[in-house]
């Protein structure tokens, strides 16, 4: 996977875990964001009765991506259950203003993701999750005002929740550390078959300056040939 990765032009991959870092190395890539550090997709960052365990193993995350080149790590806000969008917002945020003098000094960022609650396909969705809406993540990270805290703007599930996606990656670059990227109604590739014109999207992205990672996370459609596909959608990325 590496050596075809790096072969079309991959810079690296997202969400690889640390024992396989050493082959993504061997390839010129690196990995350029890591899921772990004590949160998961339940349990996540809005839960205030799980701050201090998440805090120390996030703590140790930060420090081993920066001694192995990897710039970011998932932040997520976690299932909400009975907990409103107001008290989520305020025990997330206060959270992450606990880890980014840390994470601001070993420049590794923290990227909270947004997730579309419509479908209980974990495939599709995350049904439940507390960070569904552009306005709700973007809300966090300005609370807590760092470098390093940042949106993680995934554009598949942005277009299911809220839609509008140039407008609103105009509206908030500042706040954007991370994209991702998938077709929409389905998940797959970034063709013809589905609705976003990611070219557009791609050079609205570029104009504006960005320099950090975008990253594909579409689920490869059956019978169609998965490295031709990735092939298409670096291309169709890379304005």
């Amino acid at each position: 996977m590496c050596r075809e990765a790096a072969r079309l032009g991959c810079h690296g991959m997202d969400f690889i875990a640390p024992n396989d870092w050493p082959t993504l190395k061997k390839y010129g890539m690196i990995p350029t964001m890591y899921i772990g550090g004590g949160v998961t997709f339940p349990d996540g960052l809005i839960h205030p009765e799980l701050h201090d365990r998440i805090e120390k193993t996030l703590h140790d995350a930060i420090d081993m991506c920066a001694a192995n080149g990897c710039p970011s790590i998932l932040a997520i806000g976690g299932l909400k259950r009975d907990m409103s969008y107001e008290q989520g917002a305020e025990n997330c945020a206060a959270f992450l203003k606990r880890m980014k003098s840390h994470a601001e000094d070993k420049n590794v960022m923290l990227c909270l993701e947004i997730m579309n609650s419509k479908f209980a396909d974990p495939n599709l969705g995350r049904a439940g999750q507390i960070c569904d809406h552009l306005g709700w993540g973007i809300d966090v990270v300005k609370r807590v005002n760092s470098p390093k805290v940042k949106f993680l703007f995934d554009i598949y599930h942005v277009q299911i929740m809220d839609g509008d996606i140039v407008h609103n990656i105009k509206d908030n670059i500042q706040w954007i550390g991370h994209f991702h990227t998938a077709g929409v109604p389905d998940r797959h590739e970034l063709d013809e078959t589905q609705e976003i014109n990611y070219r557009f999207v791609a050079q609205t992205i570029a104009d504006l300056g960005f320099t950090g990672y975008v990253a594909h996370e579409y689920r490869p459609s059956p019978g169609k040939d998965p490295i031709q596909s990735l092939a298409q959608s670096l291309d169709i990325m890379d304005a």
